[in-house]
């Protein structure tokens, strides 16, 4: 943990919620890693959580993955993938800006949701900024005194933004521990405290996606024997109808969650016939999946046209 890192005053809705340092502390041996191609990305639970804020960011707002690897490049140099009081006084920064540089408010900038659409809506401002290198992009926007230190991390942003937007399919993963157990007390939506926090996450980070799986009162029939689904533990986030673009933005999806695992306390995410698992087998990192013998369309029993994930009891 690093030391700088604030309480954040964060949307309740994104589930963001005010905390001074990790949901539960994560051992030395807890990682995130990105393998894309020949690149190998290092990442703590904490700066994972931030490099999927990010990605997910501007995969909901429909912005390239370009615009991503400029955003995760700025934010390496700004403040390591961290939430930083103070920082760089020459530079706007990503998670460590300044209100007189008309970021917004001090709590504001604070804010990493904040903080990434206001890059965002920045970066958008830059004319052919798809076009430029990553430097030159993210000079524009932050008008650094050092601004040809972002092309240190240009290649580590590259692989982060491939893997979280969903560009490249189930080279993100974490190597996570388990977590305690919780209230299994059902909320008015049918899910757990810990299920419907995700639910909250999801629908503030993703709000055109549509979930399913749960209901008030809680849900008895429609899924495989022993499902999470049954006890208010999963959410089902639809990717509908199968197409390239879909299973694009379903591994997107698929990987944000598995960046908030540690966060959140998610279990399992399943999708297009993969699976990871936080606790023993996150090592393993995304594994083949065995659909059960069921009848039904293969598609939905391997979840194709949906993200499942779930949390622990």
């Amino acid at each position: 943990m690093v030391a700088g890192v604030v309480a954040l005053a964060v949307l309740a809705g994104a589930g963001w919620y005010a905390i001074s340092q990790d949901v539960r502390p994560f051992r030395a041996s807890d990682q995130c890693t990105a393998e894309v191609g020949d690149q190998s990305v290092l990442l703590d639970p904490s700066q994972a959580r931030y490099a999927g804020l990010i990605a997910a960011i501007a995969v909901q707002r429909g912005l390239p993955a370009r615009a991503a690897s400029i955003a995760l490049a700025t934010a390496y140099q700004e403040s390591n993938l961290h939430n930083l009081r103070g920082g760089d006084r020459d530079s706007a920064g990503l998670f460590q800006q300044r209100p007189s540089q008309g970021w917004g408010t001090l709590e504001e900038v604070r804010d990493p949701v904040h903080a990434a659409n206001a890059f965002y809506d920045a970066l958008e401002k830059v004319d052919g900024y798809q076009q430029l290198e990553i430097t030159v992009a993210a000079q524009e926007v932050q008008r650094s005194g050092f601004p040809d230190a972002y092309a240190d991390h240009e290649a580590d942003a590259r692989a982060l933004a491939s893997a979280l937007t969903g560009n490249s399919p189930a080279t993100f993963s974490c190597r996570l521990g388990g977590a305690d157990e919780d209230s299994a007390v059902l909320e008015d939506s049918g899910l757990t405290a810990r299920a419907d926090a995700v639910r909250r996450d999801l629908a503030a980070t993703f709000p055109d996606q549509p979930l399913g799986g749960f209901a008030p009162g809680g849900v008895s029939t429609g899924h495989m024997k022993g499902s999470a689904h049954y006890d208010g533990r999963a959410v089902d986030v639809f990717v509908r109808p199968i197409s390239k673009a879909n299973r694009t933005r379903g591994w997107a999806i698929a990987a944000y969650l598995v960046s908030q695992a540690d966060r959140l306390s998610i279990r399992t995410v399943i999708f297009d016939d993969r699976i990871w698992t936080s606790g023993s087998r996150s090592g393993d990192g995304w594994r083949d999946y065995d659909p059960p013998e069921r009848s039904g369309d293969p598609a939905i029993l391997e979840h194709r046209d949906h993200v499942h994930v779930d949390v622990y009891e």
